[in-house]
């Protein structure tokens, strides 16, 4: 019972936050990259994404363990359950902030810079909720500065490529993230909790067609900035496609629907880092 409950703090069974951290960085990767990019920056990345997903995870649930314990969806956490001592939380996150440092120090010189500002986001992030109704932006810039730091793993300066990548990616977030704040908006305006969701419950699926609309902008930019070839367009296509669907089949009055939504982005993910990728091979 103890391990099970440690794997479900660190969020291991529910992968799809992982890829939704580590699919932008590997664009950075691929974008920086003249051919396929290097399977070793592919797994270090990999491994860090699953490091840090889980570490940001059990400190959001250190955070937020007495407004977990009131909300439906978050109850059954093990630190708000009980399954966990806050003490076997902080030692775990310790763990995990060092084998993340490991991987952190074996990069290039800018990128251990930006790490300690993604390092610093992550550490911010839990609090937003109560300062502000956009925590799901500022998510957006914590998520995805992975994106940053691969570009720096191959490139000594950023360019406006991988700038272009990163606003579309956190435009990106805040939609899928309203999405999996709809779940939960019943609850968060009983325990006083701030998000998009509140704001753009009675115009989500216009506010979503904006956000994602950016996204997809900021990403042909940034595909045309790059001199990504004609694949690139078709995944990015693709990606479009996508969007379409989570706007036009979304729920907000279903959970279920919601989640699904919301898990479905790391399609978008994949789709992106795949026109990259090919961009290199079909010119």
């Amino acid at each position: 019972m103890p391990l099970i409950a440690y794997l479900k703090l660190a969020r291991l069974h529910r992968p799809h936050g992982i890829w939704l951290l580590l699919l932008p960085s590997w664009w950075g990767i691929a974008l920086a990259s003249p051919g396929f990019p290097p399977l070793f920056t592919l797994f270090l990345f990999g491994a860090g994404a699953l490091l840090m997903r889980s570490a940001g995870c059990i400190y959001n649930d250190i955070i937020d363990k007495d407004f977990d314990a009131k909300v439906r969806r978050t109850a059954t956490r093990p630190l708000a359950a009980g399954d966990v001592t806050l003490k076997g939380a902080v030692i775990f996150l310790c763990l995990l902030l060092g084998g993340a440092a490991v991987i952190l120090f074996s990069l290039p010189l800018p990128v251990i810079g930006t790490g300690f500002i993604a390092l610093a986001l992550v550490f911010l992030y839990p609090w937003m909720k109560r300062l502000t109704y956009w925590p799901q932006l500022f998510l957006g810039f914590t998520f995805n500065i992975g994106l940053l730091m691969g570009w720096l793993t191959l490139s000594p300066t950023l360019s406006s490529v991988p700038l272009l990548f990163y606003g579309g990616a956190i435009l990106w977030t805040l939609g899928y993230d309203t999405i999996y704040a709809l779940q939960d908006i019943e609850d968060d305006l009983l325990v006083g909790v701030k998000s998009s969701a509140l704001v753009a419950s009675s115009f989500v699926k216009l506010f979503l067609t904006l956000v994602y609309g950016g996204a997809l902008y900021l990403w042909a930019l940034g595909g045309s900035e790059a001199h990504l070839s004609v694949i690139y367009w078709l995944f990015l296509g693709l990606a479009a496609l996508q969007f379409v669907w989570q706007i036009f089949s979304l729920h907000k009055e279903s959970p279920q629907n919601c989640l699904d939504r919301f898990q479905s982005n790391s399609r978008i993910g994949v789709l992106l880092f795949l026109g990259i990728v090919f961009s290199h091979f079909f010119p």
